[in-house]
């Protein structure tokens, strides 16, 4: 019953292979490789965007500092959500690696942006001009950290206020295999068909070891995302270990089965917790991600059988009444299984 987070998986073995099958022989470094090669041409079929950028990095952190910094100058602000992956859990690296950007925080319900609030406080920025940090960028979470999903619409309303602003938009698309299948649409139309000019695709979440996969598909800013990412200390000398994890993800489209397994446990978990007695959504599940109150006796019962899953937010406690509603965050992945899901609902029970 383990629900923690999409990184406490193991690596699906398709993957692993793919692994074990690069450790032979002597190829190429820095990303000479044929492997590294075949997976930038395999993303730019995927994504429809045959002149795209692609490179890899190991982290999501990295992913998405680094795109933000081809985007945005050190005096530039980046509107992102207030509880956007790069505002709650990056440790300033985007700011860090921008050189000194500010994020500027937009609210709006269930995580997600809307183009009435994103247009308010992008016309309220750099009012005095000089004295304050400029329009620099926009970023967008998909999935969010709520386990909502921005549509295609939603995105497209989105980059247009950015337009008007003349802003690029980068996608936090960590989660992105698992909003691409409850969205079915394909890859371009959530992307750049919608105004996006640079992914964060992510791997590690979704069954790989470690990597990600930033897709530009404005390749005027290819070069100066290749000095930010060696400068950052971010160009793997074995790369080819990126480039078969990615690879392999790609291949016989896994990673759209590895979501779809993650998104169909999320759907079973959350549909058996608003079955129970005193339990509510506090977000939809529309993604791999499960949202939810139910009574403290209830949370008791399913730690003291050993589960893993986090009280959203941290300061609630288990010491109260029985019957108070404690909100928690739930998170399954392409490993999760109908009986983990089951058991869990049985202690909640």
């Amino acid at each position: 019953m383990h629900f923690a987070s999409d990184n406490t998986a193991g690596v699906a073995p398709e993957i692993m292979a793919a692994l074990a099958a690069a450790n032979a022989g002597n190829v190429a470094s820095y990303g000479a490789d044929p492997l590294t090669g075949a997976v930038v041409e395999h993303l730019r079929e995927i994504f429809e965007a045959p002149q795209a950028a692609v490179y890899l990095v190991a982290t999501g952190t990295a992913a998405n500092a680094l795109a933000c910094a081809v985007l945005t100058q050190p005096w530039g602000a980046i509107f992102c959500h207030r509880n956007a992956h790069i505002e709650e859990d990056e440790c300033g690296a985007p700011e860090f690696y921008t050189g000194g950007s500010k994020l500027v925080l937009v609210d709006g319900p269930h995580a997600k942006m809307d183009a009435a609030g994103l247009r308010a406080t992008i016309a309220h920025t750099a009012r005095a001009g000089v004295h304050n940090v400029q329009r620099g960028m926009v970023s967008l979470t998909n999935a969010t950290e709520a386990g909502t999903i921005y549509t295609p619409a939603e995105v497209a309303a989105l980059t247009a206020v950015a337009r008007d602003y003349k802003l690029p938009v980068h996608m936090d698309g960590a989660r992105f295999a698992n909003a691409l299948v409850s969205l079915g649409c394909t890859p371009a139309e959530i992307t750049w068909k919608a105004g996006v000019d640079v992914l964060s695709f992510g791997g590690t979440k979704n069954g790989c070891m470690g990597v990600e996969a930033v897709v530009i598909f404005d390749p005027a800013r290819a070069w100066e995302f290749e000095l930010r990412r060696k400068r950052g200390g971010h160009l793997f000398s074995k790369h080819r270990f990126l480039a078969a994890q990615m690879a392999a993800y790609l291949e016989g489209d896994l990673w759209l089965r590895l979501a779809r397994q993650a998104n169909a446990m999320a759907a079973r978990l959350s549909g058996g917790i608003a079955a129970v007695p005193g339990a509510s959504l506090t977000h939809p599940t529309q993604a791999n991600e499960v949202f939810a109150a139910f009574p403290r006796a209830a949370h008791r019962a399913a730690h003291a059988a050993g589960a893993s899953y986090y009280l959203w937010p941290f300061d609630q406690s288990l010491d109260g009444p029985d019957a108070e509603p404690l909100a928690a965050r739930m998170v399954t992945t392409w490993a999760t299984t109908e009986a983990e899901i089951d058991a869990f609902l049985a202690h909640l029970r």
